[in-house]
């Protein structure tokens, strides 16, 4: 069995526990930053309209910066204030509406959730984070806890990102902050720090205290309103101890969330030292050719042709210009050659290789994934008649193109 974790990696004194809870919180009613799901959610009286907004705020947060998420958001609430108005929505609009904030399947588990809740909960929201990630589609353990702090004042912790690097330099934790034994033992932590009076605020401070003061690099340790309580702090300031292990040095070797032995305490880091996390895997390349085919439309408007994606996999459900996946090494001649056959059962129509013009190349990064897209356009004449047996597809004009549910990537290669 692995060694338990030493006691000063924990919290464990009532007094230090209570004394952080009031310096965050006190911190946090000053200094919180004026964001619109907080705005709506302060305002809602009842709890089951305050749980879809912070419900929609924590899924669009998932992942991405709190800038980007803003303007999405105020759309998104201001076209479905409620669960049951998103219940009514069709997939295609949620989509249009998600267009460019990544992570597409997040909208759709956000809308399959509410459908949900709505035909077989009877409109009624879980009320405690067991029931929420058990419950509802697309809820993990975060946003359950999140949700049920927040808007029904379950003393529940969360960890989050911000919430793991808070408290791995808290108390010092150096192990992977990705495994599942580290993230466990921060779960018990975040469960046993919480304010109990005020647990959604207790919650939402210690991610605000990460995202604003505790950050990635150039931490704001002089502003931080619990540095009493930070041993990564104190191991800064009064350097490394002394080789016989004490209260500051469980011994390498031994301790499950000490720093391996492989990676020591690096002076010129600071509390940037935590936490440790895995090397990442680079993200695998991909390359794809892309035919952009247009056309007059009756009024003369020049139209594209866009086909919609599978309902599952990367970018589900999302519209974008006939794309073919394409081997590594491929020769510019033959990769003309298999799009134009790829485009064959587009146009109903032989379609000559020679007759694609290269364009040029967009790069775009997903989360796992370089991909490349070789970008081609190819003119055509007169009426093309789609089949109706393959994917949907649809002619659209530069206007009806950007307010269809496209991806980044797609608005690039346009």
């Amino acid at each position: 069995a692995p060694a338990p974790p030493p006691a000063q990696h924990l919290f464990s004194d009532p007094a230090e526990i209570e004394a952080l809870r009031g310096n965050l919180l006190a911190w946090y009613d000053k200094c919180k930053r004026d964001l619109p799901w907080r705005r709506l959610a302060a305002a809602e009286p009842d709890a089951d309209r305050r749980a879809y907004a912070v419900w929609v705020s924590e899924i669009m947060l998932q992942q991405t910066q709190v800038a980007t998420v803003i303007d999405y958001y105020n759309r998104w609430m201001q076209k479905w204030p409620t669960l049951q108005a998103l219940a009514q929505a069709s997939l295609e609009e949620v989509n249009e509406l998600w267009a460019g904030l990544g992570y597409y399947s997040r909208g759709k588990r956000l809308q399959e959730a509410a459908r949900k809740v709505v035909s077989e909960l009877a409109g009624q929201m879980p009320r405690t984070a067991e029931d929420l990630q058990k419950l509802l589609p697309g809820v993990g353990r975060y946003t359950a806890g999140a949700i049920a702090s927040m808007s029904y004042g379950q003393a529940t912790g969360v960890v989050d990102g911000n919430v793991i690097r808070v408290l791995c330099r808290l108390r010092c934790i150096g192990a992977d902050s990705s495994s599942p034994a580290v993230i466990e033992r921060l779960w018990d932590m975040a469960n046993a720090l919480v304010d109990r009076s005020r647990p959604g605020d207790f919650n939402q401070a210690l991610m605000e205290l990460g995202a604003t003061v505790c950050v990635p690099k150039a931490p704001l340790c002089g502003e931080c309103p619990v540095k009493q309580h930070c041993r990564a702090r104190r191991r800064k300031l009064f350097g490394k101890p002394a080789p016989v292990p004490d209260v500051e040095d469980c011994g390498v070797g031994s301790c499950p969330l000490c720093p391996p032995a492989a990676e020591p305490w690096d002076s010129s880091l600071g509390v940037t030292n935590f936490p440790r996390k895995a090397a990442k895997k680079p993200p695998r390349a991909a390359r794809t050719a892309t035919c952009v085919l247009e056309r007059r439309g009756c009024h003369g408007a020049l139209e594209y042709l866009i086909v919609q994606r599978p309902s599952s996999g990367l970018l589900a459900g999302l519209w974008e210009f006939p794309s073919l996946p394409l081997a590594q090494g491929l020769q510019e001649e033959k990769q003309r050659e298999v799009l134009a056959d790829h485009l064959r059962a587009w146009t109903g129509r032989p379609v000559a290789a020679g007759g694609l013009r290269f364009i040029g190349e967009v790069v775009h990064i997903f989360s796992h994934i370089h991909q490349t897209y070789v970008v081609y356009s190819l003119p055509l004449d007169g009426d093309v008649t789609l089949d109706p047996a393959l994917s949907p597809s649809r002619w659209v004009t530069e206007k009806e193109f950007h307010a269809s549910a496209v991806s980044t990537a797609m608005k690039k290669v346009l």
